[in-house]
């Protein structure tokens, strides 16, 4: 199958993953002691968009889902909107998101079909996670009012369940990937000549 795009349905899978980020954040968050942005599931949004849409599409679902954060809907874990969240110690984290999904999917696009697992994780969890950190811990710095050890600190918390999200999101983007072979740009073969 060819890799195809139209506008319209680049639109539709936009809107689709900044949804699913939006979902996300339905489920609790929880707060530790030692630091001060909560513990969410809506970091998968961002990872799982970019490994099944790609960089552009992954990056403006995110860029979409912020603007809707930023002009007051409370999309945000734990009913959280509006421009103020984008003054708080979550602020480097949020910038992040398109950042992270717009380089886990051009990592991911470059590799091309067929989607390798080991090579999602890889991308999912080292990219990914060093990008949102790189931003978020900064973030934390300015507005949590943190120095620098007790900000690095202060993520160690998020470690395990962050490396869990996208070891998840490889293996969903797998089964995406070969449910629908089309997504993905084939590098030198097609599927037909990858199954012989």
């Amino acid at each position: 199958m060819a890799h195809r795009t139209t506008p319209a349905r680049d639109l539709a899978l936009i809107a689709v993953f900044a949804g699913l980020t939006a979902a996300l954040g339905l489920i609790p968050a929880f707060y530790t002691p030692l630091s001060p942005s909560p513990i969410t599931a809506q970091t998968f949004g961002p990872v799982l968009a970019g490994a099944l849409l790609g960089g552009r599409r992954g990056g403006l679902s995110q860029v979409l889902f912020l603007a809707l954060v930023a002009v007051g809907l409370p999309l945000l874990s734990g009913g959280r909107g509006g421009i103020g969240v984008f003054a708080g110690a979550s602020v480097g984290f949020l910038i992040s998101w398109p950042i992270a999904s717009w380089l886990i999917g051009r990592l991911t696009y470059r590799l091309g079909a067929p989607y390798r697992l080991g090579w999602g994780i890889l991308i999912n969890v080292l990219v990914g996670m060093v990008v949102m950190y790189a931003l978020g811990i900064p973030g934390q710095m300015a507005f949590g009012h943190l120095s620098l050890p007790a900000a690095v600190v202060a993520n160690l918390p998020y470690l395990p369940g962050d490396t869990l999200k996208g070891v998840l999101a490889a293996v969903v983007a797998k089964g995406v990937h070969r449910a629908y072979p089309g997504l993905l740009p084939w590098r030198g073969r097609t599927p037909e000549t990858a199954a012989a």
